[in-house]
């Protein structure tokens, strides 16, 4: 029983007439009446009773009205259903982010627009350091994350650059450079411990503080690790040294820790939306989507302000 002949049945039977349901279906009647023939050799039995003003239900075509009735509706259904699931307007958004990048304003607000213009995806979010969503992605765990990019291989990931946050300095309330209001000389830090993230986990802002110092004339006096930023902040609290960290960080306001800016220097670090390269999810596409269109919209608004 095909498709088609499910329509030219259900036709006949609310047309009660072939002539009305040829028309309906906008064939000629003779080839209607012989597929409707091929259906009742089909299933066994009449299915109309063909009378001089048209056709009536048989007790067969009853019963088999009752079940497919509801057929061509159920298959609209289903069609709007497969191509919502094409255009990613349902389905699972896997997504992960970097503990260093959730405080950044611009994250919250991206999620917030793509919630908005896809409510129909289930969206879930895990948060790990870089390296770790690159491996999500990777082995299928994740379908995109923003992430601090560190050279990743384009053969297995897709990486779109978001934008760009300066460094600054984490100081302990107490430290004598705290009293400054004003940028500070990065050379006044050659000998101080510096708490860091190991590069194990954090390869691109592991490597940028060691830029800075660098580019500062020194080597940075690497001090304790810490795995997150919380501890970071935790230690420098302490008084077991200074970090180096992304500037949304300063909304994170820890007692015993206060943040200034770095003078002369050009070293940024990036955040950036990754997916899978090889046959990604279309609602890992449409998140890209939506970075790129924040991204523009941030750069806009920002060749707009004076220099």
């Amino acid at each position: 029983m095909e498709l088609r002949h499910i329509r030219y049945f259900l036709a006949v039977a609310e047309e009660q007439n072939f002539t009305r349901a040829a028309n309906r279906l906008h064939i000629a009647q003779p080839p209607l009446s012989q597929q409707i023939k091929a259906l009742e050799q089909e299933i066994g039995t009449e299915l109309f009773f063909r009378t001089p003003h048209g056709a009536e239900l048989t007790d067969a075509g009853k019963a088999l009205y009752r079940e497919v009735s509801g057929l061509p509706l159920q298959i609209q259904q289903a069609k709007e259903t497969a191509l919502k699931a094409a255009k990613g307007e349902t389905g699972k958004l896997r997504l992960g982010v970097t503990g260093t990048a959730a405080l950044h304003p611009a994250i919250p607000a991206v999620i917030r627009q793509y919630r908005r213009r896809y409510p129909e995806v289930e969206l879930t979010i895990e948060e790990a350091n870089s390296l770790a969503l690159a491996e999500g992605l990777e082995t299928d765990r994740l379908d995109a994350a923003i992430l601090r990019p560190s050279d990743p291989d384009p053969n297995q990931l897709t990486v779109q650059h978001f934008l760009e946050e300066q460094l600054v300095i984490a100081l302990p309330s107490s430290h004598p450079l705290a009293r400054h209001s004003e940028a500070i000389d990065t050379r006044l830090l050659r000998y101080e411990p510096f708490i860091m993230t190991p590069r194990t986990l954090a390869v691109s802002l592991h490597d940028a503080v060691v830029h800075v110092c660098q580019e500062a004339g020194f080597e940075p006096v690497v001090g304790q690790p810490a795995p997150q930023i919380a501890s970071i902040l935790s230690m420098v609290s302490a008084e077991l040294g200074i970090s180096l960290l992304p500037e949304s960080m300063q909304q994170l306001a820890v007692k015993g820790v206060v943040y200034r800016p770095i003078q002369k220097t050009a070293i940024k670090v990036e955040l950036a939306v990754a997916h899978c390269a090889k046959h990604p999810s279309k609602p890992a596409l449409n998140f890209a989507a939506v970075v790129n269109q924040q991204r523009l919209a941030r750069e806009a608004l920002l060749a707009e302000k004076p220099q």
